[in-house]
């Protein structure tokens, strides 16, 4: 053993610590005797610290040679899953010129210079690297994986450069491709670049093996580490059901990533709704790396890919326009003849795609029902905020109708006093056709019928909503799909344990039935999924042309509000106004001599006096209202004058507390003040009780 490998203490294992996911995948195919892998577990699986410990052994001068899913094995850590290379039993130092002079690895995923017996570098671990890769693509190695070594290698050298893949068709055709084979679950933007990525690993010719454009030799590993740094945004168009895939970066705006959309869709920015699962919809001032979450490991899966789904908010109904994903070739024969026997290993290749395109089916299925989720979990949060916005409107819709009853009533009372006053009180013109437009002005506020309208059509919409809950299909649920799709596992299971010398032709009549009951299945649930979304739809766009009319209902009873205060204190400030002209008149006698309140009284007796010469028959009549009129006077003049005597008494008697708290100091004030304080009082109640005599004949004779 090299002292090299004992000094890193490597022996027959080493540790990978999280390398990129690869192996991870190939391990977790096998378990689940899968033909297809899914590739996002290739991309995004684990820590970007290490690729591959192949770098390190290569940075060591350390060639492992043999390469191959059963010398990668998984070791269960504390908090991950650890990755471990094992088997460097011919793991070889690296001279100028290793020789490979004796049979080492396994055919399958050695190099051409291996079998040949040529110098060899580390570019034989790229290419098993690159077989690796390939197989954990697409299920099955690049190169006739069931030819024996002369053959292959004498058909496989004919491959071009840039051919990735060698394959027999089920008539026995050979046919090279430069192109990854269907099925396989890349998008585009990874098909692209891998199979880029793969022309350079699996280059016949070592010396050009390896060389990347832009790194230059040995630059594949830069260049796959480009490939797994992309942040891919993958949007899934709920009118066709095709997923579409963006390459973004960091800085890129949301704005950006929908001009693409609509380059590749036809959706015009202004009608695309772009939905995450949740219902949430993307935030347009944030980056469109805003939906892409940490690719993340679960018990050594990964998570499914963050979708975002598109819906043209300029359809109001989706009809259903999915169809089934096309078949590959060997199974499009198939379906045209079931009957047809076929070889063990041409078998196991069929039924496993077959595998494949029903899980694919139950796959896509899924992600329609999760955007039709989607769709109704904005309807639910679109429907929150109506329904709080109706809450809001109706308590308002009582405010303002108590503010609005209050405010008749009110000016309703000042117009009926108003009334009864104006034969012998004051009267104006222009106040009370001031509150005839109040009046007026009142009855067009207020939305009764309007908040009435809308709550009918938000509770029509709340019932819609609800029966769309009640849907079987408005909750998550598996179904035939998922049936069929055990049931075609089971089958594939049976055919690949087989023991070797059972492993006969056969058929694919059951496996064909199968497929047969997933399309129809599929088709069915798409329609249901649709007919659903539809639905789901229409609610939506109710729901959002309620809500600018309750918007505008809410403002428009705030405006309303405003106004019923605004009259209110309108109506206010001229009452007050009325009232300090009505004592502003008052005062003007009150303020001179009692002559000049005779002069007053005079004045009015004089134009009493004087109106009979106007009307003689009415002057005994007028003379005996007036009688009355001055005898109610007297009257409250004298109940005033009592109500001040009262007054002057409880003055009194709080000097005399005074006086018998300080003795002298009370007797030096009684002694000099009390006479005048007695006469002030004495003239207060004279100046009072003619004050209230004018005010009282002023508004009984004022006009």
């Amino acid at each position: 053993m090299s002292p090299q490998l004992v000094a890193h203490g490597i022996c027959n294992e080493m540790c990978i610590s999280d390398f990129r996911g690869v192996m991870l995948a190939w391990v977790h195919v096998l378990a689940q005797n899968t033909v297809s892998l899914n590739f996002h577990i290739f991309c995004f699986g684990a820590d970007r610290a290490t690729l591959l410990e192949i770098l390190y052994l290569h940075e060591n001068r350390i060639i492992h040679r043999d390469l191959k899913p059963e010398n990668i094995v998984l070791q269960q850590g504390e908090q991950r899953l650890i990755h471990k290379i094992i088997d460097l039993g011919y793991a070889k130092e690296l001279d100028q010129g290793s020789l490979c002079t004796s049979f080492v690895g396994t055919l399958q995923y050695l190099a051409p210079e291996l079998l040949e017996q040529q110098k060899y570098t580390v570019t034989v671990d790229y290419w098993s690297f690159g077989t690796l890769a390939f197989e954990c693509i697409t299920g099955f190695r690049p190169f006739l994986p069931n030819w024996q070594p002369v053959q292959w290698h004498s058909k496989v050298r004919q491959k071009s450069e840039m051919d990735i893949v060698v394959s027999e068709d089920l008539n026995g055709a050979v046919k090279f491709s430069s192109s990854l084979p269907y099925p396989n679950n890349l998008n585009s933007i990874l098909a692209q670049r891998l199979e880029k990525w793969l022309q350079l690993m699996l280059m016949w010719h070592p010396r050009q093996r390896g060389t990347d454009p832009v790194y230059g030799p040995n630059g594949c590993f830069k260049a796959l580490d480009d490939i797994l740094n992309l942040k891919l945004v993958h949007i899934l168009n709920m009118v066709t059901g095709i997923i579409h895939t963006y390459p973004v970066t960091e800085d890129e705006s949301l704005q950006s990533l929908q001009a693409r959309i609509q380059q590749d869709t036809g959706i015009p920015e202004k009608d695309q709704e772009l939905l995450q699962e949740a219902g949430l919809a993307l935030i347009p001032d944030k980056p469109a790396t805003q939906c892409i979450s940490d690719g993340k490991l679960n018990e050594g899966r990964t998570l499914d890919m963050d979708l975002v789904f598109l819906f043209n908010n300029s359809k109001i109904a989706y009809e259903t326009q999915i169809s089934p994903r096309p078949q590959p070739e060997s199974v499009s024969c198939i379906l045209q003849e079931p009957k047809r026997n076929l070889s063990f290993f041409q078998l196991r290749k069929v039924w496993g795609q077959v595998w494949h395109s029903i899980q694919t089916l139950k796959e896509d299925c899924n992600r329609l029902q999760q955007g039709q989720r989607a769709a109704m979990m904005n309807l639910l949060r679109n429907n929150s905020c109506l329904s709080k916005m109706k809450n809001s409107m109706a308590s308002m819709s009582q405010q303002l109708k108590a503010k609005l009853d209050f405010f008749k009533t009110s000016i309703q009372i000042d117009l009926e006093k108003y009334s009864e006053q104006t034969e012998f009180g004051i009267t104006s013109d222009k106040l009370l056709l001031a509150w005839r437009e109040m009046e007026h002005a009142v009855e067009l506020c207020g939305r009764e019928n309007e908040v009435k309208h809308l709550v009918e059509r938000m509770m029509a919409l709340q019932t819609d909503i609800v029966d769309l809950q009640r849907s079987p299909m408005g909750r998550k649920q598996g179904g035939t799909l998922d049936d069929l799709e055990e049931q075609a596992r089971e089958l594939y299971r049976r055919l690949r344990e087989k023991p070797r010398d059972q492993r006969t032709d056969g058929d694919s009549q059951e496996m064909v039935r199968l497929l047969l009951q997933a399309i129809q299945g599929f088709e069915k649930k798409v329609r249901v999924i649709y007919t659903q979304l539809s639905k789901t739809v229409v609610c939506k766009q109710k729901a959002l042309e309620l809500l600018p009319k309750v918007e505008e209902v809410v403002s428009l009873m705030n405006e309303d509000e405003k106004t019923v205060v605004r009259l209110q204190e309108k109506r206010q400030k001229e009452l007050w106004n009325l009232l300090k002209i009505a004592c502003s008149k008052v005062r003007g006698p009150v303020s001179g001599s009692p002559d000049s309140m005779n002069a007053s009284r005079l004045s009015h007796s004089g134009q009493l006096l004087s109106q009979p010469s106007a009307a003689p028959n009415s002057l005994p009549e007028a003379i005996k209202k007036s009688e009355e009129l001055v005898a109610e006077a007297h009257t409250l003049c004298a109940q005033l004058e009592n109500a001040m005597q009262d007054t002057i008494k409880e003055q009194d008697q709080s000097w005399r507390v005074m006086g018998c708290v300080n003795p002298s100091c009370s007797m030096s004030v009684l002694s000099t003040a009390n006479p005048k304080k007695k006469m002030g009082r004495q003239s207060s109640v004279s100046s009072v009780s003619v004050y209230a005599y004018a005010f009282l004949v002023h508004i009984y004779y004022c006009s």
